[in-house]
């Protein structure tokens, strides 16, 4: 083991060694952008649109200007706003609940299975069956995550949104390039929105987002509410809408890399086996969702305690080897949704909150880096 503090630090995520990889198509990408200078939906977005679709088996796909802005456009397409419950889980990224309140709608924050660490559907039924009781809100959507690169359990949530009347949005921000019993994700929700953050899986040189749905009449109105809720004519507007477009120079960047998205999700994969191998002995490692492959955009273990995790960082970081907490606080104890919380407990969100640890998994990870950072993690139990 090469602990020493000499070591080259293991980079949590290398995007200068991925771009020095797909350097030429880059280059020969974004120097026809400059060329032909269509900065705003430029004849690539269009080109990414029908690659993005195609990948992932959907009859369209709306790029738009961030995962945050493809979730508030989905809900606004569905008219939800005061008065409106939004069902989601409370163990995920802020975006999926912010949204829900910038529209004046509730969110209501689902616990999640303590194992994979998506939304639990039992909790879920358990939860629309307190806000119907309530009857101060009604149920209108649900807003399922697929975390850290793995699918959430499509088939009980569409089942549940099916009975209960629910317009289900599939949150595939961390999770592009996933599947669920041998589909891509893309269409296992009415619609599906996803994240080009430079550190997703897919990810762009700066914000970047897309909408995928099988409803062309939800495809057209993606596209209005994207720009301004314009008609057929720049000036013509048909109702309240955003700025929510792609910059063309992004769709460039993501059109090469596209080129190697398979080769980096099996890296992932490859990653991902080897941690299962050397650490599942000795720390609590990912379970897996039945049918399915990971995106691994996050490789989470589980410590005792926040003791132990705490102790587990400093160690790996005086080895040059980072970590990171996803996440240090569930939603519903964040202040940001303190008033819209109704107060019920959750007590898995509250634990993989103290306990959880991701370690680096990304395409240009070498097998020395690997090999660090299981033994920094072995070495720190």
């Amino acid at each position: 083991m090469n602990d020493s503090p000499t070591a080259r630090p293991v980079p949590f995520l290398d995007l200068k060694a991925q771009q020095a990889r797909i350097a030429a198509d880059l280059r020969r990408r974004l120097d026809a952008v400059l060329g032909h200078c269509q900065f705003i939906l430029g004849p690539e977005v269009a080109e990414l649109e029908d690659t993005l679709a195609k990948f992932c088996g959907a009859k369209h796909c709306v790029t738009v200007s961030s995962g945050t802005d493809a979730l508030q456009i989905a809900m606004m397409a569905e008219g939800i706003g005061p008065g409106d419950a939004v069902f989601l889980p409370a163990f995920t990224y802020t975006a999926t609940a912010e949204v829900p309140l910038v529209l004046g709608a509730t969110p209501v924050f689902v616990d999640v299975d303590p194992r994979t660490f998506q939304i639990d559907p039992e909790q879920l039924r358990a939860r629309i069956s307190v806000v119907r009781a309530g009857r101060r809100l009604r149920p209108r959507a649900l807003v399922g995550v697929d975390l850290f690169g793995q699918p959430a359990d499509w088939p009980a949530l569409a089942a549940i949104a099916a009975q209960e009347g629910l317009f289900t949005i599939d949150d595939c921000a961390q999770s592009f390039g996933a599947s669920l019993h041998g589909r891509m994700l893309g269409t296992a929700a009415d619609a599906t929105a996803t994240s080009f953050f430079p550190s997703k899986p897919l990810g762009a040189y700066g914000d970047g987002g897309a909408l995928f749905t099988d409803n062309s009449d939800r495809a057209t109105l993606y596209r209005s509410l994207r720009t301004h809720g314009e008609g057929t004519t720049r000036y013509e507007v048909l109702r309240t809408g955003m700025n929510g477009r792609m910059d063309t120079l992004q769709a460039a960047v993501l059109l090469s890399k596209m080129t190697v998205f398979a080769d980096e999700l099996a890296a992932r994969a490859r990653i991902a086996q080897i941690y299962d191998s050397r650490l599942g002995n000795a720390v609590t490692i990912p379970a897996r969702v039945p049918d399915s492959v990971s995106a691994w955009a996050i490789y989470a273990i589980l410590l005792p305690d926040a003791a132990a995790r705490d102790r587990m960082q400093a160690g790996m970081k005086a080895a040059g080897v980072p970590s990171a907490i996803y996440y240090p606080r569930p939603l519903h104890r964040q202040p940001a949704y303190r008033d819209a919380h109704d107060g019920a407990a959750l007590p898995v969100s509250d634990d993989l909150a103290t306990r959880i640890m991701a370690l680096p998994i990304h395409p240009d990870l070498t097998e020395e880096d690997v090999s660090r950072i299981c033994d920094a993690v072995l070495a720190n139990i």
